[in-house]
């Protein structure tokens, strides 16, 4: 499947769309649920009632950055795949770099989506498994991930996190999971965030993913390792399967 991109940065899709779900529904706030708060990045809600929940692992640097954090209303730490999710609770999804350091994430998403409305929205993004610098994280040794993060990572990142990097991390992975769910792919482009990109040693990661990308004849790209994607969750019989 070939690469999407797009000028309109992620920030700008994430507000365009929220504001477009609130504006379908006047005089009612939005309920959102932010799995995966631990990773500090709070949605522009300027100008739209809502109301925000937190939810994700229970791990030391995950609960000193999701405690840290002013725009949750509520916040739950625990295992995701028994962590309390309302059924048809939520408007918007907003999953912020938690299916990738996740184990069954397919079954994790399953279940945060039984929570979303019929014609509720995911805000997705993650790191590609297939990008060059998703391959040198899910091939690199937890212990030397341990080693290597305060040398590597910017200030203030939050991790090392354990990656695991099932199937559903990449474009296609995500196409093919939404098309068994009866899900719709409306926006869907690719950025470069990965904290080593932006941290003291940037110009030598850089390096290795380049190298990564030779090796493997450019199936392994360095162009980009995140992908950000919003769903929706259509208006019909599909969505009361999930």
């Amino acid at each position: 499947m070939s690469e999407v991109r797009s000028v309109v940065s992620r920030d700008d899709i994430f507000s365009r769309r929220i504001r477009e779900q609130a504006a379908g529904q006047p005089g009612r706030r939005l309920d959102i649920l932010v799995a995966g708060c631990g990773w500090p990045e709070p949605l522009d809600l300027e100008g739209v009632q809502a109301r925000v929940t937190g939810i994700d692992e229970d791990l030391p640097a995950l609960r000193v950055s999701a405690g840290a954090r002013k725009d949750l209303d509520a916040l739950a730490l625990g295992d995701l795949r028994s962590v309390p999710v309302p059924p048809r609770a939520f408007d918007v999804l907003h999953v912020p770099f938690l299916l990738e350091r996740i184990e069954h994430p397919e079954l994790v998403l399953d279940r945060l989506l039984a929570g979303l409305r019929p014609g509720g929205l995911v805000l997705l993004r993650m790191r590609d498994r297939a990008s060059a610098y998703g391959t040198c994280e899910r091939l690199l040794p937890n212990v030397l991930r341990r080693l290597l993060w305060p040398k590597l990572a910017p200030e203030g990142a939050v991790g090392p996190l354990r990656p695991f990097y099932g199937e559903i991390t990449s474009r296609e992975g995500m196409h093919s999971y939404c098309l068994t769910r009866g899900l719709m792919v409306t926006d869907d482009v690719s950025a470069t965030s990965g904290p080593a990109l932006s941290g003291p040693k940037h110009a030598l990661v850089k390096l290795v993913c380049s190298m990564v990308e030779t090796v493997s004849r450019g199936r392994r790209p360095a162009s980009h390792d995140e992908i950000t994607m919003v769903v929706r969750k259509p208006q019909n019989h599909f969505a009361r399967l999930i």
